[in-house]
Parts: structure tokens; C-alpha cells; sequence
């Protein structure tokens, strides 16, 4: 009969065992559950070439599988230059159908869209002012909304004849778009009527519904607000539909450089 320590100690060795087992096995699970990559920008350096830094990844690199994730037909969170946003493939019908699954969006709500270079906006949109002036806009913080071709996906905002559309001033989702070669559907990366964000680990909770997660750290000037939405379908008219962060600026651009007039009407973005 063996000593009741060996007993002991082989009953320790056999549940600390069963223990490791058990927690591999569950580190497997999770590993199958979290999909996301969240890959965080190298800072960008005005001497020249980023520089290496741990934790941080190329921004080739991460512009690589993004586009990857985003031509597999799945949505990315990405940096803009007011807040974060949620973006996929325009022309991919069932990718635009995710995000309004992922930030349980009102199906009445447009998604704006997201180009890289402003002769872009001609494919997808019947402009009716000056090339300068969309030059005075973009790239930068403001959504200007016209009258949409005939090419855009018909199931992106079906429900109106108008769209949106963004060139941010940031080089990481200009370059982004180019590399797709074609426009990115855009939306705020929250659930939907919550608080915009400007940090990735404020929406954490969409995480698990997202290939990529692009973390460029604290963006924006934290005030939340947005990009400023423009309505100008109208020949010689404006229409604010959203004040956003660049409200007075636009605004000074389109009533003193060209000659723009208030638009009172109502748009069926609103």
C-alpha cells in the first residue's frame, strides 16, 4: 500500500495538470473567437522613414491587410481626421448590410462615402460646382452630399437619390482608398446614437464584428463633433445638414470665394 503523501502529492500533480490542460484548451477557444487584428500605426516622422518601435506596425503593412479584410467582403474601424470610423467596400451589398448589423444602424440612415482623390468624386457623383472649390474643401473635415451616378451600388442608401462624400486628411485612409480602387462606405465606429470616439478601446465592445482594427491613437481635436455635412445638389446653393467641427470655415469658403447662397429647403438626407 502506498503512503498517503504519495497519494498526495500524484492527486496534486494530476489536478495541476488537468488544470494546465484545461486552460490551453480554453486559450484555443478564445483564439478562435477573437478574429480581430488590431494593428497599431507607426507615428509618422517629419525627418524622414518611421522608425521601428514595438508594438507598433508598418504602415504597409497594415494598409496590406486592411485592404485584404476589406476585399473579403468584411468591415474595418479605421482613423479619420475628426473620429474613428467603420468602413467597407461600397459596391459589396452584403458588407454594407454588416454595418448597419454592427452599429445597429436605422436602415433609413445613409452611409456616407470615402474617396482618395477628388477626380474619385466624379465617378460616383454629379458635381455641380467648381473643381476649385471642392480643392478648398478637401481633403479635410467636411462631407460634401450631391446628387449620386448611376454606378454607385444601388443598395447603398436606396431610400434617396443624394450621397455623401469624404476625402479625410489623413494619408493612411487616402491611400487606403486608393489601393481598393474604389470608394469605402463610412460611418462613425459606435453603436449607433452612442458617443463618437476618438480612441479604438472606446468602442472595444465592436471588436469582435470587425477583421481590422486600425489604432492610430487619440485623433481629432477630441471635441467629437464630426466631419461638417453640405448639401450642394442645388446649382448656387448650400445646405447645411450637419454643423460638424468645420462649420464657420466651410461656410466662409462657400458664401465669400464663391458666392454660394443659403439653401432653406428641406434635403431628403435629413
Amino acid at each position: 500500500m502506498r503512503p498517503v503523501r504519495n497519494i498526495a502529492v500524484e492527486l496534486i500533480k494530476s489536478r495541476r495538470a488537468h488544470s494546465s490542460v484545461a486552460a490551453v484548451r480554453l486559450r484555443g477557444e478564445m483564439c478562435k473567437e477573437l478574429k480581430t487584428k488590431v494593428l497599431r500605426l507607426l507615428p509618422q516622422s517629419c525627418s524622414g522613414p518611421s522608425v521601428h518601435q514595438e508594438g507598433f506596425t508598418d504602415g504597409a503593412e497594415v494598409l496590406s491587410c486592411t485592404v485584404k479584410a476589406l476585399k473579403e467582403g468584411h468591415v474595418v474601424a479605421v482613423p479619420t481626421d475628426t473620429i474613428y470610423g467603420l468602413a467597407c467596400l461600397t459596391q459589396n451589398s452584403e458588407a454594407v448590410k454588416k454595418i448597419y448589423d454592427i452599429k445597429g444602424r436605422n436602415g433609413n440612415k445613409p452611409l456616407a462615402i470615402c474617396v482618395g482623390e477628388i477626380q474619385d468624386i466624379y465617378k460616383f457623383c454629379k458635381v455641380k460646382v467648381k473643381e476649385a472649390l471642392l480643392a478648398d474643401l478637401l481633403p479635410g473635415p467636411v462631407t460634401l452630399v450631391f446628387e449620386r451616378s448611376e454606378v454607385l451600388n444601388t443598395d447603398l442608401n436606396p431610400f434617396t437619390s443624394l450621397v455623401g462624400v469624404r476625402i479625410p486628411d489623413h494619408g493612411f485612409m487616402r491611400r487606403l482608398c486608393q489601393m481598393c480602387a474604389e470608394p469605402l462606405a463610412l460611418t462613425s465606429a459606435n453603436i449607433s446614437s452612442h458617443t463618437s470616439t476618438v480612441e479604438v478601446h472606446e468602442f472595444q465592445e465592436l471588436w469582435p464584428k470587425l477583421a481590422v482594427v486600425v489604432d492610430d491613437g487619440p485623433i481629432g481635436d477630441h471635441s467629437r463633433l464630426g466631419s461638417t455635412v453640405v448639401d450642394l445638389s442645388v446649382l448656387g446653393k448650400y445646405r447645411i445638414i450637419r454643423p460638424g467641427c468645420a462649420l464657420s470655415s466651410t461656410v466662409d469658403v462657400l458664401e465669400h470665394k464663391y458666392r454660394l447662397s443659403e439653401d432653406s429647403g428641406k434635403n431628403d438626407l435629413v
